[in-house]
């Protein structure tokens, strides 16, 4: 598995292209198409991606294997944890040990960064989602409901992955 790290403005439309199209794919089951559109917008467009990485400090890796795109992560350093804001892989490649890789890759990160623990939110009706990090080790420490804006919300539960 290789990690592409995400810098330029070439690899950030790559990126916004990638998410547009795992998310448009993946979200339809849970979300609107509205909201799908909306998020991928104000959250994964060129634009959004741009000042994450550029002011927020947010680390985006895509991830291939043998060429092949198989998804991509990002993630943000905190004061005392590392917060995965983001992992998702193409459907083509799901249930194949991929998430787990990339999941060992942020926690490398996270130690070199010195953080204590990996907190992330996931969709209260991810099921899936849900049990792969539970079975990773994260635990569900509290739930959250964010406005988004346009009428939206995100509806989450909040887990952590401790490493010290």
């Amino acid at each position: 598995m290789n990690f592409l790290n995400i810098k330029t403005d070439d690899d950030i439309i790559k990126l916004a292209n990638l998410a547009s199209e795992i998310w448009h794919e993946y979200w339809p089951c849970l979300l609107s198409n509205e909201q799908i559109d909306y998020m991928v917008e104000k959250f994964q467009s060129f634009e959004a991606l741009k000042n994450q990485i550029e002011n927020d400090k947010y680390i985006y890796n895509i991830f291939e294997d043998n060429g092949n795109i198989t998804g991509y992560f990002g993630i943000c350093p905190k004061q005392d944890y590392m917060f995965l804001s983001k992992l998702y892989v193409k459907k083509d490649y799901r249930h194949m040990g991929i998430g787990k890789l990339a999941l060992k890759k942020i926690i490398q990160f996270s130690l070199q960064y010195n953080k204590k623990y990996i907190k992330l939110t996931v969709n209260k009706n991810n099921i899936n989602t849900i049990n792969a990090y539970k079975n990773w080790g994260f635990q569900t420490i509290d739930a959250t409901v964010s406005d988004i804006g346009q009428g939206f919300v995100m509806d989450d539960y909040i887990m952590k992955l401790d490493l010290i």
